[in-house]
């Protein structure tokens, strides 16, 4: 079966040597998604002390800055927020984020016929300064 890369111009570019996702046959894969914005290095959210390491941040602002990206990728691969079948969620403080974070989730997923499924998993550090990052699996073509 064949596979196609797709690169989003509105998503913000990948941190590393990896495609924003790959489609094959119906099924879309994304690569880890962060919050960041297109063509900056700023995170929304985020502010870092004079070593680069997190000073503060916003977790709400990262979020909808995560999925508004995730929805760039499925736009630019001709897929929609309701294809979405998987979402890992990774936080950094599920503490202190899970209850916010899993609020704003709510409100992206209001239809519980379009839900996909999710796993939420607290993880020491992200490549970048962020505190979220979304992997998602949608469909494509249908």
């Amino acid at each position: 079966m064949s596979s196609q890369l797709i690169s989003s111009d509105q998503a913000p570019e990948p941190v590393g040597a990896y495609p924003h996702a790959r489609k094959v046959g119906n099924l879309l894969f994304l690569s880890g998604v962060g919050p960041r914005q297109k063509g900056s290095k700023e995170i929304p959210g985020v502010t870092l002390d004079s070593t680069g390491a997190i000073a503060a941040y916003d977790i709400e602002v990262q979020c909808h800055s995560v999925f508004k990206n995730v929805k760039l990728i499925l736009e630019a691969s001709g897929s929609r927020w309701e294809d979405l079948i998987d979402v890992t969620v990774y936080l950094t403080n599920m503490k202190r984020d899970f209850p916010i974070f899993n609020k704003i989730y709510a409100s992206y997923f209001p239809d519980k016929a379009t839900q996909p499924c999710r796993t939420t998993v607290e993880i020491n550090a992200l490549p970048t300064p962020i505190a979220i990052e979304l992997k998602c699996i949608a469909i494509v073509g249908l």
